[in-house]
């Protein structure tokens, strides 16, 4: 037995004797679902998975990993999109047992939670106390918040909330060396030095581990109201949002796009949905209003604002939910548009910000460069117009091979990311960097800013230990990063 692997089986005893051996899994179906990320796009591999269910467990976990010399990975609902959960080598650190909600504060509009927690328990723990936590995407009855604040997550509310990093008030964060920085304080004034929680939201766990957080809460709408629009075009998308900021400002709480070819393809693929507006359009538009203040209208509001805009040109059609029910079907036609593509054949995708000034010139260089590039190629540009966010997304030509539209991603990766650049934008708009765009970021990145993430880790987590060869690469990590 070479030393290398006696100091590992030593290792994994360790933390059995401490964890129980029923959480540190090495059979392959323990490990099996934390070697894979979302997208199946990377497969990777590890000696273990080790799941404690205290904060006390993860700084131990930490700290024996490195006294040994072992990766850590950590992970909660392994819904990430960039790669940036997979292990290769070292053990996989799951959260997901640490669920607790150790505070709540209605008056001081707080909350404290421990990284495991679901993100729609925690938005269900805020709606039970008569609050709101606003963080929202997707895959939030499994993604983790713990995972969310370490990739900085975007979601649906970010123009009326903002991101995950604007939501949080104080972190407790497991460090490299397994010590604990306990800043969960609740405070909207604290000035008391650096403010430490920014250098881990979003480092994706490559600078510590995030076990807890306390996080802001806001007062409940009590009115809703949520319209879909037909629309000339992505000007007249633009030019709505201004007018609607304009009269609704905090009130407005969701502005996304939708494509023709992304509707088309959710009537034609989604369960139970059905056409919204009468003919087609350029373009949709899902836009939703709300309020906390008792005797809110926000029906009457979407009407009068809707009228007016079609007065001036910019709305072609609209229809404004009556219910619940039917707001949420509505909301369901933007949701699907991910999941759907999948039946269409390999995407290719961008996740990428621009300035709003930038956004419609952006969306029409992009689609007519890539159609350029390959004739047949069917763009999909969908996502939260309001912040200047696009998941600019390529769908494949009908009749080309998935793998064969895939090995082209490096060549559109360079196409759309260098129009971003040109136009002062990020190639990472909300869901990190993770593997599939460290490259990237090296590549893009201001030099005295790349170097200073580097120090940063290097400082931190000196033996790069942490979720290692992600978000930045050190100088023993292999070339990266597209998948294969």
């Amino acid at each position: 037995m070479t030393d290398a692997r006696s100091s590992q089986d030593r290792l994994l005893a360790t933390l059995a004797e401490r964890l129980g051996e029923r959480h540190v899994r090495t059979d392959p179906a323990g490990l099996a679902p934390h070697l894979v990320e979302t997208r199946g796009l990377y497969r990777g591999h590890a000696l273990a998975v080790v799941a404690p269910g205290t904060t006390e467990e993860v700084a131990f976990t930490v700290r024996a990993c490195a006294e040994a010399r072992v990766p850590v990975v950590a992970q909660g609902g392994n819904t990430g999109l960039v790669g940036g959960g997979v292990p290769f080598g070292g053990i996989v650190l799951s959260l997901n047992r640490l669920t607790r909600l150790r505070a709540i504060d209605p008056l001081g509009a707080s909350m404290t939670v421990e990284a495991g927690m679901i993100l729609a328990d925690v938005q269900a723990a805020a709606a039970e106390a008569g609050m709101l936590f606003p963080l929202s995407w997707a895959a939030e009855g499994t993604a983790r918040i713990g995972g969310g604040l370490a990739t900085n997550a975007g979601g649906l509310a970010v123009l009326a909330y903002g991101n995950a990093r604007d939501l949080v008030l104080g972190l407790e964060v497991v460090l490299a060396d397994g010590r604990v920085w306990n800043g969960l304080k609740a405070l909207r004034k604290n000035n008391a030095g650096y403010d430490l929680k920014h250098l881990f939201i979003g480092s994706e766990g490559t600078l510590g581990i995030i076990t807890a957080a306390t996080l802001k809460l806001f007062p409940k709408p009590v009115s809703r109201c949520v319209g879909f629009v037909g629309l000339p075009s992505a000007r007249a998308a633009l030019a709505l949002f201004e007018r609607l900021r304009r009269a609704a400002d905090r009130g407005l709480t969701a502005f996304e796009y939708i494509p023709r070819f992304g509707l088309e393809i959710v009537l034609k693929h989604g369960i139970d949905v059905r056409p919204p507006l009468s003919g087609t359009h350029a373009a949709c538009a899902l836009v939703e209003l709300s309020s906390p203040r008792p005797g809110a209208d926000t029906r009457a509001e979407m009407e009068e604002l809707l009228a007016e805009a079609m007065e001036a040109a910019l709305v072609e059609d609209a229809v404004i939910g009556g219910s619940a029910a039917q707001d949420a079907a509505l909301w369901r036609l933007r949701e699907l548009l991910p999941e759907v593509q999948k039946a269409e054949g390999g995407s290719i995708k961008h996740d990428v910000s621009l300035p709003l000034s930038r956004l419609a010139d952006f969306l029409e260089e992009a689609s007519a460069a890539c159609e350029a590039e390959m004739p047949g190629l069917r763009p999909c540009p969908f996502g939260h117009f309001g912040d200047g966010n696009i998941h600019f997304n390529l769908t494949q030509p009908v009749g080309m091979e998935k793998a064969a539209f895939l090995s082209e991603w490096g060549r559109f990766n360079a196409i759309v990311h260098g129009i971003v650049e040109r136009m002062d934008g990020s190639i990472a708009a909300e869901h990190g960097i993770g593997l599939i765009k460290r490259d990237e970021l090296a590549r893009t990145a201001d030099p005295v800013g790349l170097d200073l993430m580097r120090r940063l880790k290097g400082t931190l987590d000196p033996h790069d230990l942490l979720n290692p060869g992600k978000v930045v690469a050190l100088s023993d990590d292999p070339p990266s990063a597209l998948p294969v």
